[in-house]
């Protein structure tokens, strides 16, 4: 089979190349610097390169609060392009699936957890990445609008929080779990995290939503979004006090609450995955965490 992987050079993409290598095929695998997927010249020579089969579209523009805060504009045209002008070439060359990666921030800002697919229209999403949610969620729309018209399978995931060796440790546009492990590495007296800690999270290990991509491409055709949660919640202080105790960090965390908290909750219901494909997330949270610190001190030593 032919597998093209968008953003294959990313932090969820290597992990899906190597998986697929492992299973004994070769992707084809789409990076930026080869191919503007903004562009609709460079995504027509990509699948004219390609010639897939079967498309994982995980190409994105993304970070943390801060990020979304500073690029609103770029993370919601970036995002919702590259998504149109995916579906737009799977149709014009006959592709046999595509599988979609969403994000939980395109649910609406105060939904009733654990998350339900049957909420994503019940509201509009948290201020800070709403220009990102709302991108991603245009792509659902146009998948199902595509399936209609034409025909095309193309389905659509709503991951949690991804977390796991090889994340972006960026200082400027990482996500939680890997800006603690990196301000935490950095700094052996303080380390100052936004908002007040109160917010909840869920976190999905990689490996497990590598998992989740495979089973859906192989056992899920339908048109409705599918969560791929790990069905655990925990606060941000909570978050940061356990990924201090497995780093050894034994500072101060301060708490700058001058600075926004982000959605109040955001917890999945992967009910839907698992009756559908047979989805369940194996990695708790602490082995996940330990196997990812041990990953960021071998990358960069002390």
């Amino acid at each position: 089979m032919r597998v093209l992987v968008t953003g294959g050079g990313g932090f969820l993409g290597t992990h899906l190349v190597e998986r697929l290598q492992a299973e004994g095929l070769e992707p084809f695998v789409a990076r930026r610097r080869d191919y503007d997927l903004t562009r609709e010249t460079d995504a027509a020579r990509l699948f004219d390169d390609a010639r897939p089969e079967l498309v994982f579209h995980l190409a994105a523009e993304v970070g943390g609060i801060g990020a979304n805060r500073a690029s609103p504009g770029r993370y919601w045209y970036a995002n919702l392009l590259m998504g149109a002008l995916v579906l737009e070439q799977a149709r014009l060359h006959a592709t046999g699936k595509v599988v979609l990666a969403g994000t939980v921030c395109a649910y609406p800002k105060h939904t009733p957890v654990p998350f339900r697919e049957d909420d994503l229209w019940n509201g509009y999403p948290e201020e800070t990445n709403a220009p990102y949610g709302v991108a991603k969620k245009a792509l659902l729309v146009g998948a199902q609008a595509y399936r209609d018209q034409y025909g095309t399978n193309a389905i659509f995931l709503l991951p949690a929080n991804l977390y796991g060796p090889g994340d972006n440790f960026h200082e400027t546009n990482a996500h939680v779990i890997a800006d603690l492990i990196r301000k935490m590495h950095e700094s052996r007296d303080e380390v100052v995290l936004w908002g007040d800690g109160t917010p909840t999270r869920e976190f999905l290990y990689v490996e497990d939503c590598v998992d989740g991509l495979l089973l859906a491409a192989e056992r899920y055709d339908g048109r409705e979004p599918v969560n791929l949660g790990a069905g655990r919640e925990i606060s941000i202080r909570e978050l940061a006090e356990l990924v201090g105790e497995l780093s050894g960090f034994d500072g101060e965390i301060r708490w700058d609450t001058s600075m926004p908290n982000g959605q109040p909750h955001r917890s999945l219901d992967a009910t839907r995955a698992r009756e559908l494909f047979g989805f369940e997330a194996k990695t708790p949270l602490r082995e996940g965490l330990e196997r990812t610190i041990a990953w960021y001190r071998a990358a960069v030593p002390a």
